[in-house]
C-alpha cells in the first residue's frame, strides 16, 4: 500500500496586489510540517505541487526543513491539475451576471465593496465566494463564456492526483502541495459525495493542513482530514 500526503498551502496574502504568495506566518507554517515530517521519519519519495507559487513555497519550505536534517528529498514535479479553481476569473464574472436577479448576492458584494474592516471584508468574502461556488458548481449561469466550467476543474484535480499515484508506484510515500479547492475535491470523491461536498470541504481546509489517502492502483481510501497537529493552535489560519 502508498500513502498520499495531500497539503494545502501554508497561508498567502489575501487583500494585498498580490495573493499568490506566502505571508511570514505562511512560511512558518511550513516549516513546522517540515519539522513534523522529520519527527516521524517521514521523507516523501515523491513530490508534486501545482504552478501555482504559493503551493511551490511551501513545497520548498518543507524540503529545505528535510534537506537540513539529511533526509532524501526528491525533486519537486509541477502538474497543472492541482492549481486552485479560478476564483477571481469567477467572481469577476458571476457576480455582476447574478447580483441584479438574487438580493443575497447584491447585499454582500456592497457589504464587501464598502468595507474597510479587515474581519467584515473577509466575511463578506467568504460568504459571498460561498453563494457564487454553488451556483459556479451547478452550471446555474450564463455558460455561453470563456470560464472554466466546475466539471474542468474538478475532472483536472482528478486527472492530476491520478497521475501522481501512478508515477510514484507501489509502496511509496507521494507528497501533493495543492489548494483548498483540490483537497474538497480529492476527499469528496474518496466519499463518493455530491459535488457541493468539495465546495462545503473547502472552507474547512486550514493553511498547511494534511489529508491523508492509502492507495493501492485505482482504490483509495481517505485516512484522516484536515490535520493540523504539528502546529500550534495559534497558527492556524483558513487563508
Amino acid at each position: 500500500m502508498s500513502k498520499l500526503l495531500v497539503i494545502r498551502h501554508g497561508q498567502a496574502r489575501l487583500f494585498t496586489d498580490n495573493y499568490d504568495r506566502l505571508s511570514e506566518l505562511g512560511v512558518r507554517q511550513a516549516v513546522c510540517l517540515g519539522e513534523w515530517f522529520v519527527e516521524r521519519g517521514i521523507a516523501p519519495d515523491e513530490i508534486f505541487a501545482g504552478s501555482l507559487q504559493r503551493q511551490q513555497q511551501t513545497a520548498d519550505a518543507v524540503s529545505g526543513v528535510l534537506r537540513t536534517a539529511g533526509k532524501p528529498v526528491s525533486d519537486l514535479r509541477v502538474l497543472e491539475g492541482l492549481n486552485e479553481y479560478p476564483a477571481e476569473e469567477i467572481m469577476r464574472q458571476l457576480v455582476p451576471a447574478l447580483r441584479e436577479s438574487d438580493a443575497e448576492i447584491r447585499r454582500l458584494s456592497e457589504e464587501y465593496d464598502q468595507a474597510d474592516d479587515y474581519d467584515v471584508r473577509y466575511r463578506s468574502l467568504h460568504q459571498l465566494l460561498a453563494i457564487i461556488m454553488q451556483r459556479w458548481i451547478n452550471g446555474d449561469y450564463d455558460r455561453s463564456g470563456e470560464l472554466m466550467t466546475w466539471e474542468e476543474f474538478s475532472g483536472g484535480v482528478r486527472s492530476a492526483l491520478a497521475n501522481a499515484m501512478r508515477i510514484s508506484g507501489r509502496g511509496k510515500t507521494v507528497a501533493v502541495f495543492t489548494s483548498g479547492g483540490p483537497i474538497g475535491v480529492s476527499v469528496q470523491t474518496a466519499l463518493d459525495a455530491p459535488d457541493l461536498k468539495a465546495a462545503d470541504l473547502n472552507w474547512r481546509v486550514h493553511n498547511c493542513s494534511v489529508t491523508r489517502f492509502t492507495f493501492s492502483g485505482e482504490r483509495v481510501s481517505l485516512d484522516a482530514f484536515n490535520d493540523t497537529a504539528h502546529m500550534h493552535p495559534e497558527m492556524l489560519t483558513f487563508r
